[in-house]
């Protein structure tokens, strides 16, 4: 019998994503993490996760001509996101738009495991995506859209349509490593589900809206913005000298601090570890190392009473933020990036598919039998 959560279960056979836990290594394809996210872009990190290696040149001049010609959005994507109340979660906006995305995809009809439709779709969900999210931000916000340059990449496209603005070189290539530190991680909550959706062999549009719905909860992509919320806690009460008296007694009380432990990592998450030099990169480059300086105090307090490392949400909170994204923005960023390993799942499902259905324990009662209504007690 498998533990509470499914924790420690082998579930599926995958040749995307490696983890070990216990010394705190990531690998995509192989490629360690950090080497993927200092030396490549993210376009070379979803060609790989998709195909298994890292682009030629070539290969990877054809591929971002592919994305670039997918970066446009219906314009019945727009009115609906217009439609709906700007108060609304973020995550269950992108979660409906989304849906709705599947409607107007040209290989919508084809069946699923057409290994060539299905990439093309992919292509097409990866490119929109990093525009889907940045529209939200401007039809809440009152703003016009921005529309998109296909010389720019993914990351630097994403950006500008969240601010209207070219960004700087340094703040797309930050962008971009988050993004690649974020592609991916074997069959958490999220890919799960979509691999469970795809094993039905129904429609990708379909796996990935399952996918969008999982990361949404504040136990998956959600906890980076309770991670800065917390933030803005602390700095209100006191900022960085108060920070250990604050940790402290939130431990007393039993209050939950998010960004920290994780169900894999037995050590250091080595995405938290780039995370950590991006954000402390951006304080230094900007010249306010207010958010940088209050993580740090923050993680060295959490970590002399518990213990625990910081995970991957954490360092994401403060260099989003010193980015200029909201912080209820920061999940559907998260989802802009797992899209390329949700893709890269639903591929490999297909191409090699069977049904997902585990069998549960039963814990209910014994054999009994129907009584007369008015024998029940």
């Amino acid at each position: 019998m498998a533990d509470k959560g499914l924790e420690g279960v082998i579930a599926a056979q995958s040749a995307i994503c490696w983890i070990d836990g216990d010394k705190g290594i990531l690998r995509y394809r192989g490629y360690p993490i950090t080497e993927l996210a200092e030396n490549v872009t993210f376009e070379e990190v979803v060609y790989a996760l998709w195909h298994g290696d890292l682009p030629t040149r070539e290969q990877l001049d054809g591929f971002r001509k592919e994305l670039a010609a997918e970066l446009r959005l219906p314009a019945q994507i727009v009115a609906h996101l217009e439609s709906i109340p700007k108060d609304v979660h973020p995550m269950a906006a992108l979660r409906s738009a989304f849906s709705l995305l599947g409607h107007y995809d040209p290989d919508a009809e084809t069946k699923a495991d057409d290994m060539l439709a299905a990439r093309r779709k992919a292509t097409r969900v990866q490119a929109q995506m990093a525009l889907l999210v940045p529209a939200w931000e401007r039809v809440r916000r009152g703003k016009p859209l921005v529309a998109p340059r296909p010389d720019l990449s993914l990351a630097a496209n994403f950006l500008l349509g969240m601010t209207g603005e070219v960004p700087t070189d340094a703040a797309t290539r930050v962008f971009d490593q988050c993004l690649t530190l974020h592609a991916d991680h074997e069959l958490n909550a999220s890919t799960f589900t979509c691999r469970v959706i795809a094993a039905t062999l129904s429609d990708m549009h379909s796996a990935l809206a399952g996918g969008i719905g999982a990361l949404k909860g504040p136990l998956h992509g959600g906890a980076n913005t309770q991670v800065m919320l917390m933030l803005h806690e602390i700095d209100r009460a006191g900022g960085v000298e108060q920070a250990a008296t604050w940790v402290k007694n939130a431990l007393d009380h039993k209050k939950k601090i998010s960004g920290f432990g994780h169900r894999v990592y037995r050590t250091d998450d080595p995405r938290a570890t780039m995370l950590k030099k991006l954000s402390s990169a951006l304080a230094k480059s900007s010249g306010d190392s207010k958010w940088y300086d209050l993580s740090v105090a923050v993680e060295t307090a959490f970590k002399s009473l518990k213990n625990l490392p910081a995970n991957v949400d954490f360092f994401s909170a403060s260099t989003y933020t010193m980015l200029g994204i909201p912080a209820d923005m920061f999940t559907p960023i998260f989802a802009v990036s797992r899209t390329s390993g949700w893709l890269a799942h639903v591929l490999e499902q297909y191409a090699d598919n069977r049904l997902i259905r585990p069998r549960a324990e039963y814990t209910g009662k014994d054999e009994r039998h129907v009584e007369a209504i008015d024998k029940r007690a």
